[in-house]
């Protein structure tokens, strides 16, 4: 059974899942589908074509689903898509995607939207990350998964971090992160592996072989991309073949310190 405040404005055409709760003052737009035990808290307000999955908890003042902040967007018909199981805090802001990005902004699954999180246009981002109070992300940005921003954090349009990486709070990110790696400052360079997620979800064997992986990449002071391919070629490592294969598909770079190679 639906409880809807008798406050909230729903249009005609919203599709409403059952246990929604909605609270006073909400607004859902007619194009709008919300999935079973979404609870949607007072003054949170969904636009255009914005579809979300089952048991998110959309807090108050929320804003998802509103145009995007681009000026070439001429009022085409785009979407957001938001799966399940998500919780999306106070003062959010959600854009759907745009023409020239594919027209949609797709949220996977048991994510975290602290406060003030901005989700721009063509934003794709995967399962079990967390975006710390106001990290905010230009159009474009993809995140894999498990992934973690700090607080305050501006992530540049077109950046890509990978499965596992963490970008510090306070940080100001303009090119790739790999995945498993921590990156950190103004501008973000990479400060190692992000050791403390990955003894979260990773086997000790998988992280010592991504040590040593790392130390070869980022440390020996040999050209990136030809080591990722030597690492390709020996390491039968899913974890670390995935961190190589991000490597040589980067297309803003990787932001790390160059060490001299004294060989």
């Amino acid at each position: 059974m639906n409880k809807i405040s008798p406050l909230a404005i729903i249009e005609d055409g919203a599709v409403i899942g059952d246990n929604v709760e909605i609270g006073p003052y909400c607004f859902i737009s007619a194009a709008t589908t919300i999935g079973d035990g979404t609870k949607i808290e007072q003054s949170s307000s969904i636009y255009g074509k914005t579809t979300i999955g089952k048991n998110n908890h959309i807090f108050s003042h929320a804003v998802i689903g509103s145009p995007p902040q681009d000026l070439k967007f001429a009022g085409e018909d785009v979407e957001l898509i938001i799966g399940d199981n998500n919780k999306i805090r106070e003062f959010t802001l959600f854009n759907p995607g745009t023409k020239g990005g594919g027209a949609k902004t797709i949220i996977g699954s048991h994510n975290l939207f602290m406060g003030y999180v901005h989700i721009g246009h063509d934003v794709i981002i995967g399962n079990h990350c967390i975006l710390a109070n106001a990290a905010t992300l230009a159009g474009h940005v993809e995140m894999g998964d498990y992934a973690v921003i700090g607080g305050m954090t501006p992530i540049h349009q077109f950046v890509h971090i990978g499965d596992y990486a963490m970008v510090a709070g306070a940080s100001a990110l303009a090119q790739d992160v790999p995945p498993f790696c921590m990156a950190e400052g103004n501008r973000a360079t990479l400060r190692g592996l992000n050791l403390t997620g990955l003894r979260r979800h990773l086997e000790r064997e998988d992280i010592d072989e991504l040590k040593s992986a790392y130390r070869d990449l980022f440390e020996a002071g040999k050209p990136l991309k030809d080591v990722a391919n030597e690492l390709l070629e020996k390491s039968k490592n899913h974890h670390v073949q995935a961190l190589c294969n991000f490597i040589l598909k980067t297309k803003r770079g990787i932001p790390y310190e160059r060490k001299k190679n004294d060989d």
